[in-house]
Order: structure tokens, then C-alpha cells, then sequence
């Protein structure tokens, strides 16, 4: 089993920024692919971004290119997620998840198998 622990969320004003943190436990995820996903109240899970096993490749939502950077640290087993120029509309509750088992980059949520509770983000304007 594999758990992951997200933290760093928070209240911001709008252009504010954050860094997001998810630690896993249980299993290396040296290995394996990570994501960031988020849920805004009253719509559906959405992807943000993913990163491959092993850092060299990552991709990113529309809504979130060139203001989030994901990045990870195989030897502490965290994955990150910082967040700049944050709008009100990036405003959610934000998830971590691995696709243990695949090392390649994935923005489908049916590609990971754990996930963590989530942490809350809220921007105003």
C-alpha cells in the first residue's frame, strides 16, 4: 500500500503563490508517476499536472501552464507542486496520486491507483 500525505495549502489574495507538498509512505515511488489534480466546489476532479518517474518529463493543465511548476525529490519520496500568480479560479481542493507501477507521464485520472485526501487552496481577489 502506498499513502500520501499532501500539505501546504492555504488562503492567498489572487497573484499570491504556494508550494504544495505530498509525501509518500509505505513504497519507494521512485519509479513511478505523479500528478496533481484538483476539485472545485460543485465540479468534476481535474487534472493539473503530472511528472515522470524520474523528473525528466512533466506536463501541465491549459489553465496552469507557466504559473504551477510540479518537480519531486525521489530520496525524500515527496513530490511538489508551486503554485504562482494564483487566480481566484484556481480556488479548489488540490490532490496528490502515483501511478505505481507506470513511469510515464499520464493527465488521465484513471491512470493513478492512490491518492492522497487533498488539501485545500483558496484564492481571493
Amino acid at each position: 500500500q502506498v499513502q500520501l500525505v499532501e500539505a501546504g495549502g492555504g488562503s492567498v489574495q489572487a497573484g499570491g503563490s504556494l508550494k504544495l507538498s505530498c509525501a509518500a509512505s509505505g513504497r519507494t515511488l521512485s519509479s513511478a508517476a505523479m500528478g496533481w489534480f484538483r476539485q472545485a466546489p460543485g465540479k468534476a476532479r481535474e487534472f493539473v499536472a503530472t511528472i515522470i518517474w524520474n523528473g525528466g518529463d512533466t506536463d501541465y493543465a491549459n489553465p496552469v501552464k507557466g504559473r504551477f511548476t510540479i518537480s519531486r525529490d525521489n530520496a525524500k519520496n515527496t513530490v511538489y507542486l508551486q503554485m504562482n500568480s494564483l487566480k481566484p479560479e484556481d480556488t479548489a481542493v488540490y490532490y496528490c496520486a502515483t501511478s505505481w507501477g507506470r513511469p510515464y507521464i499520464a493527465t488521465s485520472s484513471d491512470a493513478y491507483n492512490y491518492w492522497g485526501q487533498g488539501t485545500p487552496v483558496t484564492v481571493s481577489s
